[in-house]
């Protein structure tokens, strides 16, 4: 028997987990639980994480952590706990697969089968935010070498071990030259290391607007947090419905399994909320964990299921389906079950049992040459001009004023006088000739800047790696 961590969450959450429980021991699943408490009744008790650190204790144990669905209150400083348990606990990769279940769940799209595999630990999500001036919020965008080499390496790897033909990759490189360039730059080193995949790359406007309308075409999606946020809840909601879908979160010591919607509180008590979501995502915990017959079982009596047009309310509709149900009888419909196969949807049989290689990731280091530095000013006034030509006299030693930009776009100089302003500037100081500087005349370049009577918020160093650009151009530079 193998001890894992679940916790019933909030909402409809102690609904769809009874649910989930019931059905896995009826299939003869080989587990013991431990339980945990953790969501909005900790977060309420005045544990501003939602989770207590013996809980922490219990789910680093386990290495295995079941998690229904939970609340994150409204203000008050509380951090979502689904992000910090994905990062602290490196639970890189999150994995979501979402098929159409034609005719039987009602979509658009009869042929989809569609994975999708996130990078689960940074992007935007690193959370990291300041409010920098009167009028202007920061919110930094983080993308690493190490977590793009993982992700890439493990959405190729699951391509490999589940029988995929191709893996596509989305970002928005044409703008973020930087952090989206770094992803794109990154999975196109580590297709070319499998060229018995298929490999592509779109541009994520269009590759959401394409996933949505002709979702047949994708097969595995890679890509970075946000993004993979986005359009995994996209593809569910247009296979037939988010209710459906499981989703693994996945590291190299511990993994998280649940479903992909949230916990749903306007429907919680009222036992209509439908338990595939949190099930399937306890089937993709029984693969992970080598119990494929089991998990087999599970999915194949899920699929009569919804062949026999047994539905929750989600997925019910007058004139095609057959029967309502409520979450225990949709539980106890698996049940009676267990054992059939679907005869029209496809059964699940013969699913790999061979293990994802996670990434071995190798630090290098590079020659690394300080160039420059960008200042961040916080002032209020308008005239970009007057405001340039004040802040120039500012420029100390190698170090002089080439580019002020107002939300990215050059104002200073010969910027456009349409151009609006906030009031906060970003100041570009590079040394002359290009000649490499110490972080000193980069404090002696603020001091002057503070005497000059500006206020200077953030500095942005300025960097050449091995002799390349580390630092994106002004719009319009």
């Amino acid at each position: 028997m193998r001890k894992i961590t679940i916790a019933k969450g909030d909402g409809i959450g102690p609904e769809i987990m009874d649910a989930t429980l019931k059905v896995l021991k009826a299939a003869g699943a080989p587990l013991e639980y431990e339980e945990i408490k953790i969501g909005k009744e900790v977060y309420l008790d005045g544990n501003s994480s939602g989770i207590s650190t013996e809980s922490w204790d219990t789910i680093r144990r386990n290495k295995i952590f079941l998690k229904a669905p939970i609340t994150t209150p409204q203000g008050g400083g509380y951090k979502s706990l689904n992000v910090t348990t994905r990062k602290s606990l490196n639970l890189f990769a999150n994995v979501r697969p979402v098929k159409s279940y034609y005719p039987y769940v009602d979509t658009k799209h009869h042929n989809m089968d569609v994975v999708i595999v996130r990078e689960n630990e940074e992007d935007l999500y690193a959370g990291i935010e300041h409010r920098q001036t009167d009028e202007v919020e920061q919110c930094l965008k983080l993308i690493t070498r190490p977590g793009c080499e993982k992700i890439c390496k493990y959405a190729f790897e699951y391509a490999r071990v589940n029988g995929r033909k191709k893996v596509t990759c989305f970002s928005k490189d044409n703008i973020m030259k930087q952090t989206d360039g770094l992803f794109r730059k990154v999975f196109n080193e580590v297709a070319a290391e499998y060229p018995d995949i298929e490999s592509d790359h779109m541009i994520i406007d269009i590759a959401s607007a394409k996933l949505a309308n002709y979702p047949e075409d994708f097969d595995v999606i890679v890509t970075a947090n946000l993004y993979g946020d986005i359009i995994s809840d996209i593809a569910a909601e247009i296979a037939g419905s988010v209710g459906l879908c499981g989703s693994s979160n996945i590291g190299e010591q511990c993994s998280m399994f649940e479903a992909i919607h949230g916990s749903a509180p306007d429907i919680a008590g009222k036992k209509i909320a439908n338990p595939s979501g949190l099930l399937n995502g306890a089937v993709l915990m029984l693969r992970h964990l080598g119990e494929q017959e089991v998990a087999n079982k599970i999915e194949n009596a899920w699929l009569k299921t919804l062949e026999d047009k047994i539905h929750t309310a989600d997925i019910y509709k007058e004139g095609s389906s057959v029967k309502k149900v409520n979450t225990q009888e949709f539980a106890d419909a698996v049940i009676e079950r267990l054992g059939q196969k679907p005869s029209e949807l496809n059964p699940v049989e013969n699913v790999s049992s061979e293990t994802i290689q996670f990434l071995k990731y190798e630090r290098k280091t590079h020659k690394k040459e300080l160039k420059g530095v960008d200042v961040f000013i916080h002032d209020s006034r308008t005239n970009a001009v007057e405001f340039g030509d004040e802040l120039k006299k500012a420029s100390t030693g190698d170090l002089e004023l080439i580019l002020v930009t107002n939300r990215g776009v050059k104002v200073w100089p010969e910027g456009f006088s349409e151009t609006f302003c906030t009031d906060h500037w970003r100041c570009r100081f590079v040394s002359k000739d290009e000649k490499t500087i110490s972080n000193q005349e980069v404090i002696e370049l603020l001091k002057s800047v503070g005497e000059h009577g500006f206020d200077a918020i953030k500095t942005e160093n300025l960097y050449y790696f091995d002799g390349e650009r580390g630092f994106s151009l002004g719009q319009g530079q």
